[in-house]
């Protein structure tokens, strides 16, 4: 009882969020989009945001959908689309997959993203994980060896992700080369199983606290990857075994996805930079302009780099740094060729 009490877990700050609704939108006011021919990220450099813009106020529409998947269940959504949102024009999309006992609205809330795609021009899609109680908004992925009910009953969460880029293709003209996921632990678990079994539709993943969660991974064209992960992360400690959360999971290292990735994408060599508490491992020569990077930083923990502080069982936010930025400059450099 007490587990479930904990509306938190795998580095998700208390962030109390109205639950999805069908159908229900928030529209407001416009604002600048991002100058045609300019690409955020062109630099490519992981320590660098390139020109990916500062996250602004997200003035945009905010749309709760629901699905049904063919097993009977129903399954939501959150979509934001950025006041300068055409749907004649082909847009980058992001799906932002929340942790182990989180929900979209809650994980929109932690990571800023929102601001960020109303900022740079881009579309945002918070999925919601299967929920542990009916009555409970907190939800898990099936990202292979976690977490939760989710993996528990096998739940096809590939398959809900790929009916969502469907359902929101319906209403958003999507840049297949720059379709991309993120996700936090037990989120980042399931965004690297995204990336080996869906990666004819996800061309880049960006993950913080986390790990490769599948056995075999064999996506039909290169995919990047960005990992982050805090040296002080105990909930899913960087070197694997059982961390100190809730999850009541035996984690995998963090590096064995990142080589993998490194070996599927066909990359030939790493090398290490220092800056700071930051230490960011970068691969390169790899096939169709793919890359994959892993930063490692002193002193962060499990909790989302740059996120909305809170009360959590994933320690302090580390506020040195800005993941979401990060990853997404990261992605934009990388779109599929």
């Amino acid at each position: 009882m007490r587990r479930l009490a904990l509306l938190v877990v795998l580095g998700l700050a208390v962030t109390l969020a109205a639950c999805a609704s069908d159908e229900t939108s928030t529209p407001t006011t416009a604002s600048t989009a991002l100058p045609a021919g300019t690409t955020p990220g062109a630099t490519g450099d992981v320590g660098s945001l390139g020109e990916v813009r500062p996250a602004v106020e997200p003035t945009g529409t905010v749309t709760h959908a629901s699905l049904t998947m063919p097993d009977g269940a129903e399954r939501t959504y959150r979509l934001y689309l950025p006041s300068t949102f055409d749907p004649e024009v082909p847009t980058p999309l992001l799906v932002a997959l929340h942790g182990g006992l989180g929900w979209g609205d809650q994980f929109a809330e932690t990571n800023h993203v929102e601001g960020l795609a109303e900022a740079n021009g881009f579309v945002v899609v918070h999925p919601d994980g299967t929920r542990i109680r009916p009555r409970l908004p907190s939800g898990t992925w099936n990202g292979g060896y976690c977490c939760g009910p989710a993996a528990a009953d096998q739940v096809d969460d590939v398959g809900f992700v790929a009916a969502v880029l469907d359902d929101v293709g319906q209403k958003v003209t999507i840049d297949p080369s720059r379709t991309y996921a993120m996700g936090h632990s037990n989120g980042g678990i399931m965004s690297y199983r995204l990336a080996c079994e869906l990666g004819d539709r996800i061309v880049g993943i960006g993950v913080v606290g986390a790990s490769l969660g599948v056995d075999t991974c064999t996506p039909p064209a290169p995919v990047s990857l960005m990992h982050i992960h805090g040296l002080a992360d105990v909930n899913h400690p960087i070197d694997g075994g059982p961390g100190e959360g809730v999850a009541d999971v035996v984690f995998r290292p963090a590096r064995d996805g990142v080589e993998t990735m490194a070996a599927v994408d066909g990359c030939v060599a790493s090398t290490t930079t220092t800056e700071g508490d930051r230490t960011t491992e970068t691969w390169t020569g790899c096939d169709d302009d793919s890359a994959v990077a892993f930063v490692r930083i002193a002193g962060a923990s499990h909790a989302w780099p740059g996120g909305t502080p809170g009360r959590s069982v994933s320690g302090p936010t580390y506020e040195g740094y800005d993941a979401t930025a990060a990853i997404w400059a990261f992605l934009m450099a990388h779109p599929r060729r």
